[in-house]
């Protein structure tokens, strides 16, 4: 676990590293700033309809052998497009070709690298390891958007490229000598399972998420928080230069402190040892609570008071849904599920961000803060009471005899 956790802080170094020079490429490219948020949405693209393909791949292999066979296609492709800008080769055709390439490979990436993660420690262990793998993101994240402007200035954009290809390496290097913990939940293949690998199928991982009320709560929380909330680069960045008249250095303060947030929240959620989805949905409203309140800071200090909790507070949620996530399924269908999952995500992150916009020519950043928050304490509220109504409901039809397990329930639930 040591080492898979050294290995990703590297990856998500490099690949946030690569991310920021992407955008400034882009910009040199083209001098456009729609480009620039064009070639996000083509690589994220993929994942809304081959996320279910990738998650059913990584089900019917090896998980060793999938996520080191796409960490070494991610190397490939981040060294070709390396040698590209050396070259002065690279243009915006073949530089979207690339990003749509690399966020196909991701849909299979994802998936397998989260669930080898979790192999590595026991069973009752996995939200702490999950825990541990959002610290290393936050913490990758930002030296990673540190590291890019060093990288750059000293050597050049195609050097972030190839730092980028030889991180993925060093992951794949790593790989084969990963073993799994004892007591770790091990993983089922379609031949293990005594079943053809056609019955492995993409419908199965679909039929459970829209079965399972859990997911549906899960996803319906996730959402709502992620089109009304959580969206603060874009929402604070128009309050702090707006209406709080902070400029942009306010504003970088103000990320510094989100991103340190980030951090405390991944420590704390490292901690949890049973999370729920109502532990999610709470976490979710508080978030929502606190955001209102920013909506009506009246300086950039009395924002920062809240911005960290606000951050931590998101910090915990994730960590507490993503176990959530990668621990309710059945073993034998956890790929499946998290590629569902990467496709419900990449509708929220899609449309999330021009809907928010909309709200905030509409209402300023403000009342886009207010009313979001709002609606996401509304909206979770209505979705516990219809919970609750719904087991009131269940208890009082079943006959005496049937209602032992319901406390069980209840407790799971």
């Amino acid at each position: 676990m040591r080492w898979w956790s050294v290995a990703n802080f590297v990856s998500n170094a490099g690949t946030w590293m690569q991310l920021t020079v992407q955008n400034l490429l882009v910009l040199q490219i083209t001098g456009s700033a729609a480009a620039t948020g064009l070639s996000v949405s083509v690589q994220a693209a993929p994942a809304l309809l081959m996320s279910v393909l990738g998650g059913a791949a990584v089900d019917r292999r090896p998980r060793k052998l999938t996520a080191a066979v796409s960490q070494a296609a991610l190397a490939v492709i981040a060294f070709t497009t390396a040698t590209l800008v050396a070259l002065d080769r690279l243009d915006m055709t073949i530089l979207m070709v690339l990003a749509a390439v690399t966020g196909t490979v991701a849909t299979v990436d994802n998936p397998a690298c989260a669930l080898l993660g979790n192999d590595l420690v026991p069973a009752e262990d996995v939200p702490s390891a999950i825990g541990v793998g959002a610290l290393v993101f936050n913490a990758g994240r930002l030296a990673g958007a540190a590291l890019a402007g060093v990288t750059v200035g000293f050597l050049g954009t195609a050097a972030a490229y190839f730092a980028n290809g030889f991180s993925f390496l060093f992951v794949t290097a790593v790989i084969p000598f990963l073993r799994p913990a004892a007591g770790a939940v091990r993983q089922v293949t379609g031949r293990a399972a005594g079943r053809s690998k056609s019955g492995m199928s993409v419908r199965e991982g679909l039929a459970f998420f829209a079965r399972r009320p859990r997911m549906l709560a899960l996803a319906g929380v996730t959402g709502i928080s992620a089109v009304f909330g959580r969206n603060y680069g874009l929402t604070l960045a128009v309050l702090v230069t707006g209406p709080l008249a902070g400029g942009a250095g306010a504003f970088g303060t103000v990320s510094t402190v989100l991103a340190a947030g980030g951090i405390v929240g991944a420590v704390l959620g490292a901690r949890l040892r049973r999370p729920s989805v109502r532990l999610v949905g709470a976490l979710a409203a508080s978030g929502a609570l606190l955001q209102i309140v920013a909506g009506l800071s009246p300086s950039p200090a009395v924002l920062l008071v809240l911005v960290l909790p606000m951050a931590v507070v998101e910090s915990v949620s994730d960590t507490a849904g993503t176990a959530v996530l990668q621990t309710d399924p059945p073993a034998h269908l956890r790929g499946r599920v998290l590629g569902v999952w990467g496709s419900v995500g990449t509708v929220w992150s899609l449309g999330g961000p021009p809907a928010l916009g909309l709200l905030m020519e509409l209402a300023g950043a403000r009342g886009a803060l207010i009313v979001g928050g709002v609606i996401i304490v509304a909206s979770i509220a209505a979705g516990h009471l219809l919970h609750r109504r719904g087991k009131i409901a269940t208890s009082v039809a079943l006959p005496a005899k049937e209602r032992g397990p319901q406390p069980a329930l209840q407790t799971a639930a």
